[in-house]
């Protein structure tokens, strides 16, 4: 097996064709220059310098692999040094995206020049996502706490219902019903059910669906817009969501993650 901890001692011998000036960078006696390229050389079976009293020689192997250290290097570097020209991947949740979390984007762009992925997605691929690296970061509505994601609260998200005239709680089933999924929580308010559904799995449809006198509908209050001009209602049971916004456990996080964390913060503190 290759010993690459011993690789610098030999790529510095190379480049400078001398002991003593590897010595000297890495600030370590001439012996233990001479002794790491020895070990590097066993653990490849290789012999990578021929030692010469005045002078510093490469064999063929050794000065392929120092071509190929360099490179190496050079590759490595970039991977490190072109933080800024990465990509941002953010997975969100459709009702999320709609309204909230526009403008917090539009602002983190203003002083941001990269590329920004959003993507609506629902909460089983967006915890998958996260995990699996597919996104950078994610908004939706459940706490992850683990050795691989945190999560951070950023508000309370609750829920109302909304109709274009006034409802009467006690004859809901008379309605006609806009949901978003069989889980929706008018199934859950109303004794009957209604005889006209429509399921829409985008809560900017439903809204606008309402508005135009469709039927009625239940969704997060943080999507309803003062000029819709609806009808709201809150019921007690409805559950609220938190909101929260989830990265992997960094040691040090990378600066464009950290920058749209640190702009969430500022607006939800």
């Amino acid at each position: 097996m290759v010993d690459f901890r011993y690789l610098k001692a030999f790529m510095l011998t190379a480049k400078y064709s001398s002991f003593s000036k590897a010595a000297e960078e890495l600030n370590i006696a001439q012996s233990a220059v001479s002794r790491q390229i020895k070990l590097l050389e066993d653990s490849l079976s290789e012999e990578l310098i021929i030692r010469s009293s005045k002078r510093v020689i490469l064999s063929e192997k050794g000065k392929e692999l120092y071509q190929a250290s360099l490179s190496f290097e050079k590759t490595s570097s970039q991977i490190f040094e072109r933080e800024d020209q990465l990509p941002l991947t953010i997975g969100i949740l459709d009702g999320l995206l709609k309204t909230w979390f526009t403008p917090k984007l539009t602002e983190y762009l203003k002083s941001q020049s990269r590329d920004v992925s959003v993507k609506v997605a629902d909460i089983p691929e967006l915890k998958n996502g996260i995990e699996e690296g597919r996104y950078d970061l994610i908004f939706g509505v459940e706490n992850i706490q683990s050795e691989l994601i945190t999560s951070l609260k950023l508000f309370e998200e609750k829920l109302v219902l909304i109709g274009k005239t006034d409802i009467n709680r006690k004859k809901l089933h008379e309605q006609r019903w806009i949901v978003f999924s069989n889980n929706d929580h008018l199934f859950r308010i109303s004794k009957n059910k209604s005889e006209s559904i429509i399921m829409v799995d985008s809560f900017d449809t439903i809204i606008a669906l309402v508005k135009n006198g469709v039927g009625i509908a239940i969704v997060p209050d943080h999507l309803i817009k003062k000029e819709d001009q609806l009808k709201i209602q809150e019921i007690a049971g409805l559950p609220s969501s938190q909101i929260y916004l989830s990265t992997l456990n960094y040691k040090k996080m990378p600066e464009r993650i950290e920058a749209l964390v640190r702009l969430m913060r500022k607006k939800e503190n």
